[in-house]
């Protein structure tokens, strides 16, 4: 039964659902489903927005909360990304890998009414993006890895990891709208990208050479 309950909150972190379409993102029995949506809005983990569609709940909000502050190096990163921020004046994003996952650990957004948005505690797959490709290993020539279009339509983003002894442990993300960033977003933000990733690292007294 947590297996599904875990399903119903994954299609709800996509998008607001009806019932119907719950049903339709799950395959899950309608009768389960409802079940599931009413036992989850009772204890503050679903809600029904205007519509009276299903979504998130304000209780997952604390429990996101929570659950960042077991990551001291988001705490460490604040500095970087904000510095980030600042001079692309784009959103930034903290991850790291959880099994084959990457999760959302430190975010901040773009002052730019048009920007993209990936929320705190935010679990997205490691198959696309700059932040998944360097999570599992992937690194260019200069230090930084750029993805154009591959997990979101319009979007463009950059990433450079942080190391402890050699070892990835975080990936820092620059993302935008391609408009903006251009289909060449490492040529505009890689240099930056990756001074704060090594600010991170110094910031949160991790080893930059194996041992």
């Amino acid at each position: 039964m947590l297996d599904k309950a875990v399903l119903l909150l994954d299609a709800l972190e996509e998008a607001p659902c009806s019932l119907a379409e719950l049903v339709a993102a799950t395959e899950l029995p309608r009768a389960t489903a409802h079940r599931l949506a009413t036992a989850l809005e009772g204890h503050g983990l679903v809600r029904r927005d205007d519509e009276g569609r299903f979504t998130l709940g304000t209780r997952l909000v604390a429990l996101g909360r929570a659950a960042t502050d077991g990551f001291p190096l988001a705490g460490a990163a604040q500095r970087a990304l904000r510095e980030l921020r600042d001079s692309t004046s784009e959103s930034v994003q903290l991850f790291v890998r959880e099994g084959d996952r990457r999760v959302c650990i430190a975010a901040l957004q773009s002052p730019h009414g048009l920007r993209t948005i990936v929320p705190l505690g935010a679990s997205l797959p490691l198959g696309a993006g700059s932040g998944a490709r360097v999570l599992a290993g992937e690194l260019g020539p200069a230090g930084w890895v750029e993805s154009v279009a591959e997990r979101e339509a319009g979007v463009a983003s950059v990433s450079a990891p942080v190391h402890d002894g050699g070892v990835i442990v975080a990936a820092v993300s620059v993302s935008g709208p391609i408009e903006r960033t251009t289909r060449h977003p490492g040529r505009r933000y890689g240099e930056a990208v990756v001074s704060a990733a090594r600010r991170i690292q110094r910031d949160a007294g991790l080893r930059t050479e194996s041992a």
